[in-house]
């Protein structure tokens, strides 16, 4: 199958927060919600030696997404062509089991409209062949996207140029994250992961 995902090259990302601002105008998220959240990992070290990353955390799209699994209307589902989590926003009825579920608190509670929302890696323009909106607004292109099951797509040979000890992924409690981390140690250490999850509460 298909595993479309991101990869975020940390190396390279400046904590602008664009793709946080190009999520939200892209698909119209409500005030006070992210489907997309940049979360600042230090400062850590003793000065002089200081160090610190920028976290973009979103929808993991996981192999075994428990938000899939414990949605009791079918309304998250994996998409068959392309791999990737979404939400069929007519059959959710807001119970929000898939927030407690999620182990990353990508997903929230439109509360006006009474469903669930995430990142959907944008559906609408990757149909068309384009980029998420977070990808195409990153002025420090470091965000990238593809299929990670295609050993000739451009994030699978990203991903192949680093050394495995430089590639992460947030906390994986069996679901098996797609998203991958690249952050060498002459920028700055991982963090464990359990330290840096994100909330939409």
């Amino acid at each position: 199958m298909t595993r479309n995902a991101i990869v975020v090259d940390l190396n390279r990302c400046i904590g602008c927060f664009g793709c946080e601002v190009a999520c939200k105008q892209e698909n119209d998220v409500p005030l006070g919600q992210y489907w997309s959240r940049v979360t600042p990992v230090g400062p850590n070290g003793t000065f002089p030696n200081i160090e610190q990353y920028w976290l973009p955390t979103m929808c993991q799209q996981c192999v075994g997404a428990p938000c899939v699994e414990v949605c009791p209307t079918g309304a998250s589902y994996r998409d068959e062509e392309t791999g990737v989590v979404l939400i069929d926003q007519e059959n959710c009825i807001g119970c929000e089991s898939c927030l407690s579920a999620c182990p990353y608190g990508v997903r929230a509670l439109n509360e006006a409209e009474s469903v669930v929302g995430k990142c959907t890696l944008c559906k609408p323009l990757t149909a068309k062949g384009e980029l998420p909106a977070c990808v195409k607004a990153c002025c420090g292109e470091a965000r990238f996207y593809g299929d990670l099951d295609d050993p000739e797509s451009d994030v699978s040979k990203l991903v192949a140029s680093y050394d495995e000890a430089d590639r992460h992924q947030l906390a994986d409690s069996g679901n098996g994250p797609s998203t991958i981390y690249l952050l060498s140690p002459k920028y700055a250490t991982w963090v464990s992961d359990d330290a840096v999850q994100v909330s939409n509460v």
